[in-house]
């Protein structure tokens, strides 16, 4: 079944609310495990060309989404309807934080928060990858990650590098 506009809005209004801090772990739940309206390889190539382009990952991946259902429209929807529940949280949210910031107790909680976001993270990446035989480009990314994350070698170089590895390992699973 091919998503709605709407569809999308609503679909992606409840990854914005559920994921402070890992837009992609929802959305990949939601659209692959929910919805199936995208395998987990499709979700893994749409993420994989997000998070290549400049800006925000998970907004390049919504709007790619998005496109590819519904064109423009989906694309401004699953946009939209990412970025509304979260803009009403977050301003809902500094308020509070400019009132009690400064308590050890919120400091925590935050702390708590960026941790589990990382779980998620992490746990996002395995079942992507379990019981699938990862594809050249998804090995590709995935050495990316490994650069970036344990050996702190900078993006720039890691895309120089990389770059032309990923294109080729896609173009040869093309054919």
């Amino acid at each position: 079944m091919t998503p709605t506009a709407t569809a999308l809005f609503t679909a992606y209004f409840q990854v914005g609310i559920s994921s402070f801090g890992g837009a992609n772990a929802w959305a990949r739940r939601m659209l692959v495990e929910k919805r199936g309206w995208l395998t987990d390889r499709e979700f893994a190539e749409r993420l994989g060309l997000g998070q290549v382009l400049p800006g925000p990952n998970a907004m390049n991946t919504a709007i790619i989404v998005g496109h590819g259902f519904c064109g423009v429209r989906g694309a401004l929807a699953a946009v939209g309807g990412l970025f509304a529940g979260p803009l009403l949280i977050l301003s809902a949210l500094c308020l509070l934080y400019d009132r009690f910031g400064h308590l050890g107790v919120v400091r925590g909680a935050l702390a708590g928060v960026a941790s589990a976001a990382a779980g998620m993270m992490l746990g996002t990446a395995f079942k992507m990858i379990r019981g699938a035989r990862p594809s050249a480009a998804m090995v590709v990314v995935g050495l990316a990650a490994l650069g970036l994350a344990l050996w702190r070698v900078p993006l720039p170089w890691i895309i120089l590098a990389l770059a032309p590895l990923g294109i080729l390992a896609a173009w040869r699973e093309a054919k």
